[in-house]
């Protein structure tokens, strides 16, 4: 069963990226993901001026770790989400 993470990225300027770089940082990722599937999935980015804030399930930390080496993005700081709400978390049963 794989689990779900918070990938903080000390990654300086990402957030004035041009599109073009973006696309390629994608397809860097992209290209190791392919080669550790199914232990670890991308779901989304968050891109803020020095960071990025990525969702991923994985298998565990490690590969976690295996996919920053591979394709050279630093993993910071990495999270195990234990639990979600949202909204309608507040709702009665």
């Amino acid at each position: 069963m794989l689990r779900r993470y918070i990938i903080e990225r000390d990654i300086p300027t990402v957030g004035s990226f041009e599109r073009d770089q973006l696309r390629a940082a994608s397809a860097q990722s992209n290209g190791v993901l392919d080669k550790l599937a199914p232990d670890i999935q991308w779901v989304e980015s968050f891109v803020a001026a020095d960071k990025t804030f990525c969702v991923y399930l994985a298998k565990d930390e490690d590969m976690i770790r295996k996919h920053a080496e591979m394709s050279g993005f630093p993993a910071t700081k990495i999270t195990e989400v234990r639990k979600m709400i949202d909204p309608t978390t507040a709702r009665p049963d």
